[in-house]
């Protein structure tokens, strides 16, 4: 059996953080390889040379350009690779924002997934305080957080959590201030999953 983990949640709440500090201690909990996909990592240059070329902002991911035409390739390029992964034994953690296919509850269908019963899925939400996520939206310093930075009181308006029949099936963390205790509940509910 493989796995297929979703880190999914806003900017700055430690969704990378969070994956790759679970990484090690998961391969070595399950004997299973694991790879990590991160969204921006796979696609962000890629993402930001065609912005350019096209005159836009290479780092403006919340332009209509980017939401309507590059957002979904995105992630399906990444489900893509986490496929070929998963079919070579290789268990996955995805990590992205990915707020409207948890709105779709989508992470866990494995029809759009693509995935069969042989892959064991589960979606992180990873969240954190409001004032922590744009203290460490500040502090990395990207680019590509300029808009949101610039308007935050807009870019806050489309922050959520999920909540009813979104959130049933998600496992929430909570990053402002996890104890070891936080990880290692985390980490055995994941090596349970499946």
């Amino acid at each position: 059996m493989t796995r297929l983990v979703f880190f999914c949640g806003h900017a700055g709440t430690g969704k990378t953080s969070l994956a790759k500090h679970l990484l090690g201690p998961l391969a070595r909990a399950t004997g299973e390889p694991f790879c990590l996909l991160d969204k921006d990592t796979l696609y962000g240059r890629t993402s930001a040379a065609t912005l350019a070329a096209l005159g836009q902002d290479p780092h403006d991911r919340d332009s209509p350009l980017f939401l309507h035409h590059l957002r979904d390739p995105e992630y399906q390029g990444m489900l893509d690779t986490a496929r070929e992964n998963l079919a070579l034994g290789v268990s996955v953690l995805a990590v992205g924002p990915l707020s409207r296919e948890v709105r779709e509850r989508r992470l866990l269908d494995r029809d759009w997934l693509g995935v069969g019963e042989d892959v064991a899925l589960a979606a992180v939400w990873v969240r954190a305080a409001e004032e922590t996520a744009q203290q460490r939206i500040v502090a990395r310093a990207h680019p590509g957080d300029d808009w949101k930075l610039a308007h935050w009181d807009e870019y806050r308006q489309r922050r959520f959590e999920p909540a009813g029949a979104q959130r049933d099936d998600l496992i929430v963390f909570d990053t402002t201030a996890p104890a070891q205790a936080d990880y290692d509940a985390l980490l055995d509910r994941l090596v349970r999953t499946g």
